[in-house]
Protein backbone atom coordinates (compact mmCIF):
# COMPACT_ATOMS: atom_id res chain seq x y z
CA UNK A 1 0.00 0.00 0.00
CA UNK A 2 1.08 3.46 -0.65
CA UNK A 3 1.86 6.34 1.82
CA UNK A 4 0.48 9.56 1.65
CA UNK A 5 2.64 12.43 3.25
CA UNK A 6 0.30 16.18 3.17
CA UNK A 7 2.48 19.58 4.73
CA UNK A 8 0.24 21.81 5.84
CA UNK A 9 2.13 25.16 6.80
CA UNK A 10 -0.83 25.80 8.84
CA UNK A 11 -3.78 28.33 8.62
CA UNK A 12 -1.73 31.48 7.91
CA UNK A 13 -0.03 29.98 4.63
CA UNK A 14 -3.43 31.83 2.53
CA UNK A 15 -2.87 35.46 2.84
CA UNK A 16 -3.92 35.63 -0.87
CA UNK A 17 -7.20 34.56 0.20
CA UNK A 18 -8.12 38.15 0.88
CA UNK A 19 -10.18 40.54 1.20
CA UNK A 20 -11.53 37.00 3.16
CA UNK A 21 -10.79 37.87 7.40
CA UNK A 22 -8.16 36.17 8.65
CA UNK A 23 -11.02 33.67 10.35
CA UNK A 24 -12.63 32.78 7.39
CA UNK A 25 -9.15 32.06 5.75
CA UNK A 26 -8.06 30.07 8.35
CA UNK A 27 -11.84 28.17 7.96
CA UNK A 28 -10.88 27.68 4.06
CA UNK A 29 -7.27 26.51 4.39
CA UNK A 30 -8.16 24.00 7.24
CA UNK A 31 -11.46 23.01 4.54
CA UNK A 32 -9.44 22.55 2.04
CA UNK A 33 -6.55 20.16 3.97
CA UNK A 34 -9.73 17.95 4.78
CA UNK A 35 -10.86 17.70 1.48
CA UNK A 36 -7.41 16.34 0.42
CA UNK A 37 -7.15 14.12 3.51
CA UNK A 38 -10.23 12.52 2.92
CA UNK A 39 -9.36 11.64 -0.64
CA UNK A 40 -5.95 10.22 0.72
CA UNK A 41 -7.24 8.24 3.55
CA UNK A 42 -9.29 6.22 0.71
CA UNK A 43 -6.11 5.53 -0.94
CA UNK A 44 -3.00 4.69 1.59
CA UNK A 45 -1.62 5.63 5.08
CA UNK A 46 -1.65 9.26 5.30
CA UNK A 47 0.20 11.72 7.35
CA UNK A 48 0.11 15.24 7.56
CA UNK A 49 3.32 17.40 8.37
CA UNK A 50 2.24 20.77 10.10
CA UNK A 51 2.62 22.72 13.22
CA UNK A 52 -0.64 24.01 13.20
CA UNK A 53 -2.83 22.83 16.00
CA UNK A 54 -5.86 22.80 14.24
CA UNK A 55 -4.50 20.55 11.36
CA UNK A 56 -3.50 18.17 14.00
CA UNK A 57 -6.92 18.03 15.58
CA UNK A 58 -8.36 17.47 12.21
CA UNK A 59 -6.46 14.24 11.32
CA UNK A 60 -7.47 13.05 14.57
CA UNK A 61 -10.98 13.44 13.59
CA UNK A 62 -10.05 11.66 10.41
CA UNK A 63 -8.12 8.92 11.90
CA UNK A 64 -5.05 9.95 9.98
CA UNK A 65 -1.38 9.90 11.31
CA UNK A 66 0.76 13.74 12.04
CA UNK A 67 4.57 14.51 12.15
CA UNK A 68 5.12 17.65 14.36
CA UNK A 69 6.83 19.53 11.51
CA UNK A 70 9.60 21.16 13.07
CA UNK A 71 9.72 24.61 11.64
CA UNK A 72 12.22 24.60 8.90
CA UNK A 73 10.22 24.80 5.88
CA UNK A 74 7.72 22.78 3.93
CA UNK A 75 10.57 20.54 2.07
CA UNK A 76 12.13 19.80 5.77
CA UNK A 77 8.80 18.83 7.09
CA UNK A 78 8.58 16.34 4.10
CA UNK A 79 11.66 14.95 4.37
CA UNK A 80 11.57 14.20 8.29
CA UNK A 81 7.85 12.53 8.15
CA UNK A 82 9.48 10.34 5.01
CA UNK A 83 12.25 8.95 7.36
CA UNK A 84 9.39 7.70 8.72
CA UNK A 85 8.43 5.76 6.62
CA UNK A 86 9.75 2.09 5.70
CA UNK A 87 9.62 2.34 2.00
CA UNK A 88 7.50 1.80 -0.75
CA UNK A 89 5.68 4.13 -3.24
CA UNK A 90 4.78 7.26 -1.19
CA UNK A 91 2.28 10.07 -2.63
CA UNK A 92 3.45 14.31 -1.37
CA UNK A 93 0.44 15.98 -2.16
CA UNK A 94 0.12 19.81 -1.19
CA UNK A 95 -2.84 20.87 1.08
CA UNK A 96 -4.38 23.67 -1.38
CA UNK A 97 -5.93 21.08 -4.36
CA UNK A 98 -9.52 20.44 -2.89
CA UNK A 99 -10.57 19.06 -5.74
CA UNK A 100 -8.55 15.84 -5.16
CA UNK A 101 -10.07 12.35 -5.71
CA UNK A 102 -8.64 8.91 -4.99
CA UNK A 103 -8.97 8.19 -8.51
CA UNK A 104 -6.62 11.34 -9.09
CA UNK A 105 -3.90 9.93 -6.46
CA UNK A 106 -4.44 6.50 -7.58
CA UNK A 107 -4.11 7.68 -11.46
CA UNK A 108 -0.77 10.20 -9.90
CA UNK A 109 0.51 6.34 -8.86
CA UNK A 110 0.53 4.43 -11.73
CA UNK A 111 2.67 7.26 -13.66
CA UNK A 112 5.18 6.60 -11.77
CA UNK A 113 7.91 5.62 -13.81
CA UNK A 114 9.91 1.60 -12.79
CA UNK A 115 11.93 2.95 -10.01
CA UNK A 116 11.41 6.74 -10.40
CA UNK A 117 9.48 9.99 -9.82
CA UNK A 118 6.23 11.28 -11.27
CA UNK A 119 4.52 15.01 -10.54
CA UNK A 120 1.74 17.03 -11.45
CA UNK A 121 2.74 20.61 -12.20
CA UNK A 122 0.89 23.41 -11.05
CA UNK A 123 0.21 26.65 -14.17
CA UNK A 124 2.89 28.69 -12.66
CA UNK A 125 5.77 26.09 -12.86
CA UNK A 126 5.45 24.04 -9.50
CA UNK A 127 4.78 21.22 -8.18
CA UNK A 128 1.26 19.77 -6.63
CA UNK A 129 2.11 16.35 -5.88
CA UNK A 130 5.10 13.74 -6.39
CA UNK A 131 4.64 10.49 -6.54
CA UNK A 132 8.22 8.43 -5.46
CA UNK A 133 9.11 4.73 -6.30
CA UNK A 134 10.80 4.79 -3.40
CA UNK A 135 11.26 7.36 -0.23
CA UNK A 136 14.22 8.26 -0.50
CA UNK A 137 14.05 10.00 -3.96
CA UNK A 138 13.16 12.51 -2.43
CA UNK A 139 14.72 16.45 -2.64
CA UNK A 140 13.26 19.39 -0.68
CA UNK A 141 13.03 21.28 -4.10
CA UNK A 142 9.39 23.54 -3.55
CA UNK A 143 9.11 27.16 -4.57
CA UNK A 144 9.50 28.53 -8.17
CA UNK A 145 10.17 26.09 -11.39
CA UNK A 146 10.08 23.27 -8.67
CA UNK A 147 8.88 20.84 -11.56
CA UNK A 148 12.20 21.29 -13.84
CA UNK A 149 14.17 21.37 -10.73
CA UNK A 150 12.33 18.07 -9.57
CA UNK A 151 13.42 16.41 -13.21
CA UNK A 152 16.24 17.90 -13.02
CA UNK A 153 17.06 16.36 -10.02
CA UNK A 154 15.95 12.68 -10.98
CA UNK A 155 17.98 12.64 -14.12
CA UNK A 156 21.26 13.26 -11.65
CA UNK A 157 20.65 10.70 -9.35
CA UNK A 158 19.77 8.33 -12.61
CA UNK A 159 15.98 7.35 -12.45
CA UNK A 160 12.94 8.34 -14.62
CA UNK A 161 10.23 11.02 -13.92
CA UNK A 162 7.24 11.71 -15.87
CA UNK A 163 4.61 14.39 -15.99
CA UNK A 164 1.18 13.14 -14.69
CA UNK A 165 -1.74 15.06 -16.32
CA UNK A 166 -4.04 15.30 -13.51
CA UNK A 167 -6.45 18.55 -14.04
CA UNK A 168 -8.27 18.18 -10.25
CA UNK A 169 -4.10 17.98 -8.84
CA UNK A 170 -2.80 20.43 -11.07
CA UNK A 171 -5.60 23.31 -9.91
CA UNK A 172 -4.58 24.40 -6.75
CA UNK A 173 -6.00 27.30 -4.82
CA UNK A 174 -4.41 31.17 -3.82
CA UNK A 175 -7.32 33.14 -4.34
CA UNK A 176 -10.69 33.10 -3.46
CA UNK A 177 -10.79 34.18 -7.35
CA UNK A 178 -9.63 30.18 -7.95
CA UNK A 179 -11.84 28.78 -5.12
CA UNK A 180 -14.81 30.66 -7.54
CA UNK A 181 -13.17 29.46 -10.63
CA UNK A 182 -13.48 25.97 -9.57
CA UNK A 183 -17.25 25.85 -8.26
CA UNK A 184 -18.36 22.33 -7.34
CA UNK A 185 -15.46 20.45 -8.99
CA UNK A 186 -14.02 21.08 -5.28
CA UNK A 187 -14.95 18.66 -2.29
CA UNK A 188 -17.46 18.65 0.37
CA UNK A 189 -15.54 20.49 2.95
CA UNK A 190 -14.62 23.43 0.78
CA UNK A 191 -17.63 24.16 -0.41
CA UNK A 192 -18.93 24.62 2.79
CA UNK A 193 -16.40 26.87 4.50
CA UNK A 194 -17.18 29.19 1.08
CA UNK A 195 -20.65 29.41 1.34
CA UNK A 196 -20.31 30.37 5.25
CA UNK A 197 -17.65 33.21 4.07
CA UNK A 198 -20.15 34.07 1.40
CA UNK A 199 -22.90 34.29 4.20
CA UNK A 200 -20.98 36.94 5.82
CA UNK A 201 -19.79 38.98 3.44
CA UNK A 202 -21.73 42.13 3.32
CA UNK A 203 -23.85 41.80 0.30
Amino acid sequence: MASIVIPFRGSNGKRRLEPAPEDARAALALAMLGDVLEASVAVGDTIVATEDAAAEELAVELGVASFHDPGAGQGAAVAEALRSLDGGPVLVVNADVPCARPRDLLTLLGAIPPGGIALVRAADGTTNALALATPGLYAPLYGPRSERRLREHAARIGVASALADIPNLAEDVDTLADLERLGARVGRRTQDALRSLHAALPQ
